[in-house]
């Protein structure tokens, strides 16, 4: 109870961190805003008493005391427009991470310093209008970079906005609309057509149509009955819907699937840490080739302190790694939040990325490549001690602890037929092969065929093949006191979507690999229906592994797909661990990545979403590198006897350029 109340805690505080830090991104956008529209009105005076304009533009202008009130502006403009730099550098070496900032502050700077010594009677040219149109240039492509790293995560946000403000709550025979954080577990709400399901639960009144696109990636709507669970956040139709809520608030699915994408864009991948680290040493590149432009000017070539001095700021200034930095960041806070909203939910990033790697995908069988749903086909008992009925009976008791969809099959029979279940004691597991208990004094096992092979169980060849007459049923048999007592043979249907995905796979030429608990013969079915590669069949969770390891000894990058709890062992050896279940399940997924369906057509969306995230990442980085290769020489003068030289201003809009460039192109996510 206090680790579920230390979790609870910890999520809450994930989730109030989350917004308040969406709140300072949006202040900060204000102030850079407030701060560029201030520096640009000053800089007008200041380029109207620039000498460098009036001979550029043919006019001249000058008063006693001018360039004091030159001076003057622009250390405003210096102090306030450029303090966000000037702090930023000042943090960054402090903590001995010199970056962006340092480059920036360090390039205002130098230009004030030395063209306030001019004022003050140093021979030269003075700065002025070239350090406020660069600061100018830096708020502005700050602002706007800072406006669509805020476009990157609304999408995030409005997955918070999909949850209506009120719910209907049924109570007796009166309805009371009542607040989200007001609703708890077994209460019921009414839902009218249009409105949005306020929370998890289950359908105890109507049927209707729900549009679930936002939350699965299903475009169609689906129908929902009596019974049916339903997510919070989706839209209904036409119809009118009482629910049972059984996950509100913190608990509910899109509170988990928003908490787990905020720490999947805030974990750093293999991919972005390299960025970093390049922009760090893009740094220091930087700082070098500044000081060393102003040495080779000055002292080499013989230019004046002015020229040299312009030089050298302009390097700073056009190679800050702001673009670098931005190059993996956006692209992450969008695809994360993209492949939420289409059913995919990402724990691990790295393991995102590395979905392109993939060359072998092992497929778990019942709830993935079928549909899990299994109806009982026939049942008999096998002693004649015992009826068919009784058989179903003991089945039924120990099944109904279970959660697996052989167990539900034999349930949903036994309510049909309305058969009163005996009380258990004893209950448990035999792992990867069924159950045991003591039902009414008597030792019953449910158990699969693997089991009555390894323990030699008797059982006739002829029968076995009758039992298993067709190769896509399975057979779960009963034993009491350790004999046979009779079987329950269920059928369980192939989805549709799955001979698509097994078809797609193949034409990318990935290898695709079924490996179930259940028997021979269902395994070879389907897998022969689907065309599947390799299948193996009987195989227990330690048994999944092994065939794991084997493959990724052979060289291949695995990707595994299973439920997360008996397949955990599977799931954490596999280069890629995907859980397959339903979303109110999720917090109990522990794999890399966790489809919110069933549904195979998800994880080949999976693979081409981690393509096209990584094929946006690496042309950002290309840009970003590539920029700073072509402009730094540039900007060192390197043309500059050919008359081509760059001023520091046209060195910011550069620099500006570049990031709006990556900022842009990252919003431009496309699945192939």
């Amino acid at each position: 109870m206090h680790q579920n109340h230390d979790k609870n805690k910890h999520e809450h505080a994930c989730c109030h961190e989350d917004l308040m830090h969406r709140e300072h991104h949006k202040m900060m956008i204000q102030d850079f805003k407030r701060r560029f529209w201030v520096s640009l009105i000053l800089t007008i005076p200041i380029l109207i008493l620039s000498p460098l304009i009036q001979t550029f533009l043919h006019y001249q202008w000058q008063f006693w005391g001018s360039e004091y009130v030159l001076f003057l502006l622009s250390t405003l403009v210096y102090f306030y427009g450029g303090w966000p730099f000037l702090r930023g550098g000042y943090n960054e070496l402090k903590s001995k991470n010199p970056g962006m900032m340092t480059l920036i502050g360090l390039a205002v700077t130098v230009a004030y310093v030395y063209s306030a010594a001019i004022v003050f009677g140093l021979s030269g040219k003075m700065f002025f209008w070239e350090l406020v149109t660069l600061i100018d240039i830096m708020l502005l492509g700050h602002w706007i970079e800072m406006r669509s790293v805020l476009g990157a995560s609304r999408a995030l946000e409005l997955l918070v906005k999909m949850m209506p403000s009120t719910a209907h709550l049924v109570k007796g025979a009166t309805i009371k609309d009542v607040a989200l954080n007001q609703l708890k577990e077994g209460d019921v709400v009414l839902i009218k057509p249009g409105e949005k399901i306020p929370a998890d639960g289950r359908i105890v009144e109507g049927s209707s149509y729900l549009d679930e696109s936002m939350l699965t990636g299903e475009s169609k709507p689906v129908k929902k009955e009596v019974g049916i669970e339903v997510i919070g956040g989706s839209i209904n139709g036409q119809g009118s819907l009482k629910i049972e809520i059984k996950h509100a608030g913190k608990d509910s699915y899109l509170s988990k699937v928003i908490q787990l994408v905020g720490e999947a864009q805030q974990v750093k991948s293999k991919t972005q840490r390299f960025a970093d680290k390049a922009a760090k040493w893009l740094t220091f590149v930087a700082l070098f080739a500044g000081f060393a432009t102003f040495a080779v000017w000055l002292f080499i070539v013989g230019q004046p302190v002015d020229f040299s001095l312009e030089r050298m700021v302009t390097v700073l200034v056009i190679s800050c790694p702001h673009a670098l930095g931005l190059a993996i960041p956006l692209v992450v806070a969008i695809s994360t939040t993209l492949s939420a909203q289409r059913g995919l939910l990402i724990r691990n990033r790295t393991a995102f990325e590395n979905a392109r790697k993939i060359t072998t995908l092992v497929f778990d069988k019942t709830g993935t490549l079928t549909k899990g749903k299994f109806g009982v086909a026939r049942y008999e008992s096998l002693n004649e001690r015992y009826r068919r009925e009784d058989i179903l009976k003991y089945a039924g008791s120990l099944e109904q602890y279970s959660e697996h969809p052989i167990a539900a099959g034999i349930i949903r029979l036994i309510k049909d037929k309305h058969i009163i279940l005996p009380k258990v004691q004893n209950f448990k597991a035999l792992v990867g092969q069924g159950v045991e208990a003591q039902v009414e004094g008597k030792n019953i096992k449910v158990v699969s065929s693997a089991y009555i092979a390894d323990k030699n169980i008797l059982l006739d060849s002829s029968l076995y093949q009758s039992i298993l007459s067709n190769g896509s049923e399975t057979a779960v048999f009963i034993l009491i006191e350790n004999q046979l007592a009779g079987y329950i043979v269920l059928a369980d249907e192939i989805r549709l979507e799955s001979y698509e995905a097994i078809k797609t796979l193949k034409d990318k030429r990935i290898k695709t690999v079924m490996m179930t608990g259940d028997n021979e013969a269902v395994a070879k079915a389907v897998s022969k229906a689907l065309g599947i590669d390799t299948y193996y069949a009987e195989v227990l969770p330690h048994q999944k592994l092994a065939y794991i390891k084997a493959m990724q000894e052979q060289g291949e990058f695995v990707a595994m797909t299973g439920d997360g709890v008996n397949d955990a062992p599977a799931l954490a050896q596999a280069d890629i661990g995907i859980a397959i279940g339903s979303g109110t399940d999720i917090a109990a997924e522990t794999a890399d990545i966790i489809l919110v369906e069933s549904n195979p057509r998800d994880i080949v969306a999976l693979i081409a979403f981690g393509r096209a995230t990584y094929r946006k990442m690496i042309q950002n980085l290309i840009w970003a590198t590539g920029y700073n290769a072509f402009a730094i020489p540039l900007a060192a003068g390197v043309l500059s006897r050919f008359g081509f030289v760059l001023s520091p201003a046209i060195g910011a809009v550069l620099m500006s350029l570049s990031t709006v460039i990556v900022a842009l192109n990252a919003q431009l996510i496309k699945v192939k």
